[in-house]
């Protein structure tokens, strides 16, 4: 074998163990045009340090988008995810920071189409019959006008972005059951509000599945940190309002970027 061969050989031997250590960088990570679209999950909500252009999107330098940009230098960026964001409005507001030269899309979206912050006002508010019922009319929304609201936003990122790589990313469940809480909900609301995440991203699921997306669950990750773990990365009810059962900042570090992470 020749020296140049011999050098050729090695390089790749030594190119394929970094790979499978995790030590290289996919070479396709700084070519990317990068949007970040969503709701407040991807805006950064409750992670604190938003920027003054986004006003009240309040869109934080501790969001997993933003986290992950820093990590791999895209190519380019842009991050228009806004608190508050429903299908419908991502669909209006922010898919004109998408065009066909975009290859990577993040999106949270449907749990405002489903009254979020009403479900979690009833449950915290009002007696645990009326939050059980509250809930179970969210679900119902889940299962009957969610699908076709997910459709028609993610025809809409395909259309303007029909070559980049889409990652939907659902929702944590909220608590851990017979968890360290001694007060605030009961165990029964707890689980209906569980049960409803699975539902939704069980909906989500289905929906990227079906559009040729990719949906990544950030549930696996946020196990062990869930509200009453001891250990939470999300928000219990909080000053100010706007970040209860939102995610913390470690809730952005080590729960949404390695899940965002894992898809791309």
């Amino acid at each position: 074998m020749s020296t140049r061969s011999l050098g050729a050989t090695l390089a790749t031997l030594i190119l394929g163990a970094a790979t499978a250590l995790g030590l290289a960088r996919p070479a396709s990570a700084a070519g990317h045009d990068y949007v970040a679209l969503g709701d407040s999950y991807s805006s950064g909500v409750g992670a604190g340090s938003y920027t003054s252009e986004s006003g009240d999107c309040k869109r934080s330098t501790n969001a997993y988008p933003q986290l992950w940009r820093n990590a791999n230098s895209p190519s380019s960026f842009r991050f228009v995810a806004c608190s508050g964001a429903t299908t419908t409005s991502v669909a209006g507001t922010q898919l004109g920071a998408l065009s066909s030269s975009t290859t990577l899309v993040s999106v949270t979206a449907g749990g405002n189409d489903v009254g979020f912050a009403d479900v979690m006002q009833t449950c915290v508010l009002q007696s645990e019959a009326t939050c059980v019922s509250r809930v179970n009319t969210a679900v119902s929304q889940m299962r009957d006008s969610l699908p076709g609201k997910l459709d028609s936003l993610y025809a809409g990122i395909r259309s303007r972005s029909p070559q980049a790589r889409v990652v939907v990313l659902g929702y944590p469940r909220f608590y851990k059951l017979s968890g360290s809480c001694v007060a605030g909900l009961t165990e029964t609301e707890r689980g209906a509000l569980n049960n409803a995440s699975d539902v939704l991203n069980g909906v989500l699921a289905k929906r990227a599945a079906d559009a040729g997306f990719a949906f990544s669950s950030v549930v696996d990750e946020f196990t062990g940190h869930e509200l009453c773990s001891g250990d939470a990365w999300l928000h219990s009810v909080t000053v100010p309002v706007a970040n209860s059962y939102h995610p913390k900042a470690v809730g952005q570090s080590s729960g949404y970027l390695p899940a965002f992470r894992s898809a791309v």
